[in-house]
Protein backbone atom coordinates (compact mmCIF):
# COMPACT_ATOMS: atom_id res chain seq x y z
CA UNK A 1 0.00 0.00 0.00
CA UNK A 2 1.27 3.50 -0.83
CA UNK A 3 1.36 5.68 2.03
CA UNK A 4 3.92 8.20 0.44
CA UNK A 5 1.00 10.84 -0.50
CA UNK A 6 3.06 12.41 -3.34
CA UNK A 7 1.48 14.63 -5.88
CA UNK A 8 1.67 14.20 -9.43
CA UNK A 9 0.81 11.36 -11.79
CA UNK A 10 1.99 7.95 -11.91
CA UNK A 11 3.33 6.82 -14.99
CA UNK A 12 -0.10 5.74 -16.41
CA UNK A 13 -0.57 9.21 -16.20
CA UNK A 14 -3.49 9.03 -13.57
CA UNK A 15 -3.60 11.44 -10.57
CA UNK A 16 -2.11 9.94 -7.29
CA UNK A 17 -4.44 10.09 -4.31
CA UNK A 18 -5.04 12.56 -1.89
CA UNK A 19 -3.10 11.63 1.22
CA UNK A 20 -6.04 12.42 3.45
CA UNK A 21 -9.63 12.40 3.24
CA UNK A 22 -12.36 14.05 6.19
CA UNK A 23 -15.43 12.88 5.98
CA UNK A 24 -17.65 15.24 7.88
CA UNK A 25 -21.20 14.64 8.51
CA UNK A 26 -23.29 17.53 8.60
CA UNK A 27 -26.99 17.97 10.12
CA UNK A 28 -28.56 21.38 10.99
CA UNK A 29 -24.76 22.67 11.64
CA UNK A 30 -24.99 26.31 10.50
CA UNK A 31 -24.15 27.98 13.89
CA UNK A 32 -20.60 25.79 13.87
CA UNK A 33 -19.55 24.68 11.04
CA UNK A 34 -17.73 27.84 9.56
CA UNK A 35 -16.16 27.58 13.37
CA UNK A 36 -15.14 23.66 12.36
CA UNK A 37 -13.91 25.07 9.61
CA UNK A 38 -11.45 27.63 10.29
CA UNK A 39 -9.93 24.55 13.21
CA UNK A 40 -9.45 22.38 10.54
CA UNK A 41 -8.17 24.23 7.59
CA UNK A 42 -5.76 25.20 10.35
CA UNK A 43 -4.42 21.28 11.04
CA UNK A 44 -4.90 20.36 7.11
CA UNK A 45 -2.42 23.22 6.42
CA UNK A 46 0.53 21.15 7.98
CA UNK A 47 0.39 18.36 5.48
CA UNK A 48 2.53 19.31 2.52
CA UNK A 49 0.67 16.40 0.90
CA UNK A 50 -3.25 16.74 -0.81
CA UNK A 51 -6.14 16.65 1.02
CA UNK A 52 -10.09 17.28 1.23
CA UNK A 53 -12.63 17.79 2.69
CA UNK A 54 -16.04 15.78 2.38
CA UNK A 55 -19.34 17.59 3.99
CA UNK A 56 -22.14 15.54 3.80
CA UNK A 57 -25.38 16.70 4.29
CA UNK A 58 -27.87 14.59 5.83
CA UNK A 59 -30.90 16.88 4.99
CA UNK A 60 -30.35 19.69 6.63
CA UNK A 61 -33.00 22.15 7.13
CA UNK A 62 -31.52 24.99 8.16
CA UNK A 63 -29.03 27.18 6.46
CA UNK A 64 -26.46 24.51 6.80
CA UNK A 65 -25.65 23.84 2.98
CA UNK A 66 -25.65 27.58 2.03
CA UNK A 67 -22.73 27.92 4.25
CA UNK A 68 -21.16 24.59 3.25
CA UNK A 69 -20.97 26.66 -0.24
CA UNK A 70 -19.27 29.32 0.99
CA UNK A 71 -16.88 27.36 2.50
CA UNK A 72 -16.44 25.42 -0.83
CA UNK A 73 -15.90 28.84 -2.62
CA UNK A 74 -12.91 29.61 -0.55
CA UNK A 75 -11.39 26.45 0.02
CA UNK A 76 -10.72 24.32 -3.58
CA UNK A 77 -10.68 21.36 -1.15
CA UNK A 78 -13.83 21.15 0.37
CA UNK A 79 -16.28 18.96 -1.38
CA UNK A 80 -20.12 18.34 -1.02
CA UNK A 81 -22.20 15.55 -0.82
CA UNK A 82 -26.03 16.47 -0.28
CA UNK A 83 -28.39 13.54 0.13
CA UNK A 84 -31.68 13.98 -1.04
CA UNK A 85 -33.33 13.86 2.56
CA UNK A 86 -32.15 12.72 6.10
CA UNK A 87 -30.98 9.09 6.00
CA UNK A 88 -29.13 9.08 9.59
CA UNK A 89 -25.65 9.63 10.71
CA UNK A 90 -24.75 5.79 9.98
CA UNK A 91 -25.64 6.11 6.37
CA UNK A 92 -24.23 9.52 6.32
CA UNK A 93 -20.86 8.30 7.18
CA UNK A 94 -21.10 5.27 4.72
CA UNK A 95 -21.98 7.92 2.00
CA UNK A 96 -18.56 10.21 2.76
CA UNK A 97 -16.61 6.86 3.21
CA UNK A 98 -18.04 5.91 -0.37
CA UNK A 99 -16.83 8.75 -2.20
CA UNK A 100 -13.69 9.87 -0.36
CA UNK A 101 -10.41 9.04 -1.91
CA UNK A 102 -7.69 9.58 0.49
CA UNK A 103 -4.74 7.19 1.70
CA UNK A 104 -6.24 7.59 4.97
CA UNK A 105 -9.60 8.58 5.57
CA UNK A 106 -10.67 10.52 8.93
CA UNK A 107 -13.81 10.83 10.04
CA UNK A 108 -15.36 13.82 12.26
CA UNK A 109 -18.56 15.49 13.81
CA UNK A 110 -18.59 18.92 13.19
CA UNK A 111 -19.54 19.98 16.53
CA UNK A 112 -16.16 20.35 18.08
CA UNK A 113 -16.65 18.34 20.69
CA UNK A 114 -13.86 16.02 18.92
CA UNK A 115 -11.10 18.51 18.64
CA UNK A 116 -9.38 18.11 15.05
CA UNK A 117 -6.34 18.61 16.77
CA UNK A 118 -6.27 14.85 17.56
CA UNK A 119 -5.75 14.11 13.70
CA UNK A 120 -2.09 14.49 13.15
CA UNK A 121 -1.75 12.07 15.75
CA UNK A 122 -4.10 9.74 14.14
CA UNK A 123 -2.39 9.97 11.08
CA UNK A 124 1.36 9.06 12.87
CA UNK A 125 -0.41 5.91 14.22
CA UNK A 126 -1.47 4.97 10.40
CA UNK A 127 1.79 5.76 9.01
CA UNK A 128 3.25 3.35 11.97
CA UNK A 129 1.12 0.75 10.43
CA UNK A 130 -2.28 0.68 11.97
CA UNK A 131 -5.14 0.23 9.64
CA UNK A 132 -7.75 2.16 12.35
CA UNK A 133 -6.83 4.70 14.56
CA UNK A 134 -9.78 5.44 17.00
CA UNK A 135 -10.46 7.99 19.67
CA UNK A 136 -10.84 6.94 22.59
CA UNK A 137 -12.38 9.84 25.33
CA UNK A 138 -10.57 10.69 28.99
CA UNK A 139 -13.51 12.51 29.84
CA UNK A 140 -16.77 13.79 28.42
CA UNK A 141 -16.82 17.60 29.11
CA UNK A 142 -20.41 19.26 28.66
CA UNK A 143 -22.56 16.27 29.19
CA UNK A 144 -25.29 15.15 31.34
CA UNK A 145 -24.50 12.99 34.14
CA UNK A 146 -27.51 10.49 32.96
CA UNK A 147 -26.25 10.60 29.46
CA UNK A 148 -22.91 9.43 30.53
CA UNK A 149 -24.23 6.96 32.68
CA UNK A 150 -26.21 4.99 29.79
CA UNK A 151 -23.40 5.16 27.63
CA UNK A 152 -21.46 3.57 29.76
CA UNK A 153 -23.60 1.11 30.16
CA UNK A 154 -24.29 0.60 26.65
CA UNK A 155 -20.41 0.00 25.78
CA UNK A 156 -20.02 -2.58 28.06
CA UNK A 157 -23.22 -4.41 27.73
CA UNK A 158 -22.83 -4.45 23.73
CA UNK A 159 -19.31 -6.03 24.15
CA UNK A 160 -20.58 -8.50 26.51
CA UNK A 161 -22.42 -9.90 23.93
CA UNK A 162 -20.98 -9.48 20.55
CA UNK A 163 -18.45 -11.94 19.26
CA UNK A 164 -15.67 -8.79 18.28
CA UNK A 165 -14.45 -6.59 20.59
CA UNK A 166 -15.88 -2.84 20.76
CA UNK A 167 -14.13 -0.76 22.32
CA UNK A 168 -15.88 1.11 25.64
CA UNK A 169 -16.13 5.01 25.18
CA UNK A 170 -15.38 5.68 21.69
CA UNK A 171 -16.92 7.38 19.28
CA UNK A 172 -17.11 7.48 15.77
CA UNK A 173 -14.03 10.02 15.72
CA UNK A 174 -11.37 7.66 13.97
CA UNK A 175 -9.07 7.53 10.66
CA UNK A 176 -9.51 4.26 8.27
CA UNK A 177 -6.88 3.09 5.93
CA UNK A 178 -7.74 3.36 2.18
CA UNK A 179 -8.08 -0.70 2.77
CA UNK A 180 -10.45 -0.33 5.91
CA UNK A 181 -12.63 1.90 3.87
CA UNK A 182 -12.77 -0.16 0.93
CA UNK A 183 -13.78 -3.37 3.39
CA UNK A 184 -16.08 -1.35 5.23
CA UNK A 185 -17.95 -0.84 1.72
CA UNK A 186 -18.34 -4.19 1.00
CA UNK A 187 -21.48 -3.90 3.78
CA UNK A 188 -24.96 -2.81 2.22
CA UNK A 189 -27.14 -3.44 5.31
CA UNK A 190 -29.45 -0.80 5.98
CA UNK A 191 -29.35 -0.67 9.34
CA UNK A 192 -25.32 -0.52 10.58
CA UNK A 193 -23.69 -0.30 13.83
CA UNK A 194 -20.74 1.63 12.55
CA UNK A 195 -18.96 0.99 15.58
CA UNK A 196 -19.39 -2.81 15.52
CA UNK A 197 -17.83 -2.62 12.08
CA UNK A 198 -14.91 -0.91 12.68
CA UNK A 199 -14.29 -3.89 14.73
CA UNK A 200 -15.60 -6.66 12.87
CA UNK A 201 -12.81 -5.85 9.93
CA UNK A 202 -10.46 -6.20 12.24
CA UNK A 203 -7.06 -5.20 11.10
CA UNK A 204 -4.53 -3.83 13.12
CA UNK A 205 -6.00 -0.90 15.62
CA UNK A 206 -4.75 1.99 17.65
CA UNK A 207 -6.39 3.75 20.15
CA UNK A 208 -5.78 7.60 21.11
CA UNK A 209 -6.85 8.97 24.27
CA UNK A 210 -8.45 12.71 24.27
CA UNK A 211 -10.70 14.46 26.16
CA UNK A 212 -14.09 15.23 24.81
CA UNK A 213 -15.08 18.70 24.76
CA UNK A 214 -18.80 20.38 25.33
CA UNK A 215 -20.61 21.12 22.40
CA UNK A 216 -19.55 24.43 20.21
CA UNK A 217 -22.41 25.82 19.67
CA UNK A 218 -26.04 24.44 18.38
CA UNK A 219 -28.08 21.78 20.29
CA UNK A 220 -27.30 17.85 19.92
CA UNK A 221 -29.64 16.25 17.49
CA UNK A 222 -29.26 13.28 20.05
CA UNK A 223 -32.31 13.39 22.15
CA UNK A 224 -33.23 10.02 24.66
CA UNK A 225 -35.45 8.95 22.22
CA UNK A 226 -33.34 8.52 19.52
CA UNK A 227 -30.24 7.49 21.83
CA UNK A 228 -32.64 4.50 22.97
CA UNK A 229 -33.30 3.29 19.17
CA UNK A 230 -29.79 3.92 18.40
CA UNK A 231 -28.72 1.30 20.77
CA UNK A 232 -31.55 -1.18 19.75
CA UNK A 233 -30.02 -0.99 16.51
CA UNK A 234 -26.29 -1.61 17.31
CA UNK A 235 -27.27 -4.70 19.50
CA UNK A 236 -30.12 -5.80 17.08
CA UNK A 237 -27.86 -5.58 13.95
CA UNK A 238 -24.71 -6.81 15.41
CA UNK A 239 -25.83 -9.67 17.65
CA UNK A 240 -28.05 -12.74 18.14
CA UNK A 241 -27.93 -12.13 21.83
CA UNK A 242 -31.52 -11.52 22.39
CA UNK A 243 -32.60 -13.93 20.72
CA UNK A 244 -30.23 -16.65 22.42
CA UNK A 245 -31.72 -15.24 26.15
CA UNK A 246 -35.00 -15.50 24.81
CA UNK A 247 -34.17 -19.08 23.96
CA UNK A 248 -32.87 -19.93 27.36
CA UNK A 249 -35.61 -17.93 30.00
CA UNK A 250 -37.85 -19.74 27.83
CA UNK A 251 -36.75 -23.18 28.70
CA UNK A 252 -35.83 -22.09 32.14
CA UNK A 253 -39.38 -20.65 32.50
CA UNK A 254 -41.04 -23.53 30.99
CA UNK A 255 -39.19 -26.11 33.39
CA UNK A 256 -39.99 -24.00 36.59
CA UNK A 257 -43.49 -24.01 35.50
CA UNK A 258 -43.64 -27.58 34.70
CA UNK A 259 -41.44 -28.60 38.26
CA UNK A 260 -44.57 -26.28 39.99
CA UNK A 261 -47.37 -28.55 37.97
CA UNK A 262 -46.25 -31.31 39.78
CA UNK A 263 -45.77 -29.76 42.84
CA UNK A 264 -49.15 -28.70 43.00
CA UNK A 265 -50.69 -31.99 41.77
CA UNK A 266 -49.08 -33.89 44.38
CA UNK A 267 -49.76 -31.91 47.38
CA UNK A 268 -53.04 -31.99 46.37
CA UNK A 269 -53.26 -35.98 45.96
CA UNK A 270 -51.56 -36.48 49.14
CA UNK A 271 -52.37 -33.81 51.45
CA UNK A 272 -55.90 -32.59 50.11
CA UNK A 273 -54.11 -29.23 49.81
CA UNK A 274 -56.51 -26.94 47.34
CA UNK A 275 -54.78 -25.49 44.53
CA UNK A 276 -54.03 -21.75 45.25
CA UNK A 277 -56.72 -18.94 44.27
CA UNK A 278 -57.49 -16.11 41.78
CA UNK A 279 -54.42 -13.71 43.50
CA UNK A 280 -51.80 -16.37 42.43
CA UNK A 281 -52.94 -17.82 39.22
CA UNK A 282 -53.18 -14.11 38.02
CA UNK A 283 -49.81 -13.71 38.94
CA UNK A 284 -48.36 -16.54 37.13
CA UNK A 285 -50.70 -15.35 34.19
CA UNK A 286 -49.11 -11.92 34.10
CA UNK A 287 -45.86 -13.19 34.36
CA UNK A 288 -45.81 -15.75 32.03
CA UNK A 289 -47.67 -13.15 29.42
CA UNK A 290 -45.29 -10.57 30.07
CA UNK A 291 -42.14 -12.57 29.14
CA UNK A 292 -44.24 -13.84 25.77
CA UNK A 293 -44.96 -10.14 25.10
CA UNK A 294 -41.42 -9.22 25.46
CA UNK A 295 -39.36 -11.73 23.39
CA UNK A 296 -42.28 -11.29 20.62
CA UNK A 297 -40.99 -7.93 20.43
CA UNK A 298 -37.54 -8.68 20.59
CA UNK A 299 -38.25 -11.55 17.35
CA UNK A 300 -40.63 -8.78 16.28
CA UNK A 301 -37.16 -6.25 15.77
CA UNK A 302 -35.31 -8.89 14.27
CA UNK A 303 -37.61 -9.88 11.54
CA UNK A 304 -38.42 -5.61 10.87
CA UNK A 305 -35.07 -5.30 10.52
CA UNK A 306 -35.05 -8.66 7.95
CA UNK A 307 -37.89 -7.02 5.99
CA UNK A 308 -35.97 -3.77 5.37
CA UNK A 309 -32.75 -5.64 4.47
CA UNK A 310 -34.91 -8.23 1.59
CA UNK A 311 -36.23 -5.20 0.06
CA UNK A 312 -32.83 -4.32 -1.10
CA UNK A 313 -32.62 -0.30 -1.53
CA UNK A 314 -30.35 2.03 -1.62
CA UNK A 315 -28.70 2.91 1.17
CA UNK A 316 -29.10 6.30 -0.12
CA UNK A 317 -29.71 8.56 -2.96
CA UNK A 318 -28.16 11.93 -3.90
CA UNK A 319 -29.10 15.01 -4.94
CA UNK A 320 -26.09 16.84 -5.74
CA UNK A 321 -22.10 16.16 -5.15
CA UNK A 322 -19.65 18.94 -5.72
CA UNK A 323 -16.15 17.26 -5.67
CA UNK A 324 -13.11 19.28 -4.74
CA UNK A 325 -11.82 22.08 -7.01
CA UNK A 326 -8.20 19.60 -7.48
CA UNK A 327 -10.35 16.83 -8.62
CA UNK A 328 -13.44 18.82 -10.94
CA UNK A 329 -11.29 18.01 -14.30
CA UNK A 330 -10.67 14.25 -13.48
CA UNK A 331 -14.47 13.26 -11.85
CA UNK A 332 -16.36 15.54 -14.75
CA UNK A 333 -19.64 16.77 -14.42
CA UNK A 334 -21.04 13.57 -15.00
CA UNK A 335 -20.99 12.40 -11.15
CA UNK A 336 -23.23 15.32 -10.11
CA UNK A 337 -26.11 13.57 -9.82
CA UNK A 338 -26.16 10.21 -9.06
CA UNK A 339 -27.64 6.80 -6.94
CA UNK A 340 -25.78 5.07 -4.47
Amino acid sequence: MQRSGEQGANNGGTPTLPLLSVVVPVYNEQEVVRSFQQRLTVILDRFSEETEIIYVNDGSTDGTLTVLHELRAHDPRVAILDLSRNFGKEITMSAGLEHARGEAVVIIDADLQDPPEVIPEFVREWRNGYDVVYGRRSAREGESWLKKLTAFGFYRLIEAVSRVKIPADTGDFRLLSRRAVESLGLFREQHRFMKGLYSWIGYPQKEVLYRRDPRFAGKTKWNYWRLWNFALDGITSHTVAPLKIATYLGLITAATAFIYAIVVVYKTLVFGDPVRGYPSLMVVVLFLGGIQLTFLGVIGEYLGRMFNETKRRPLYLLKDYLPPAARRSVLGESQRHGID
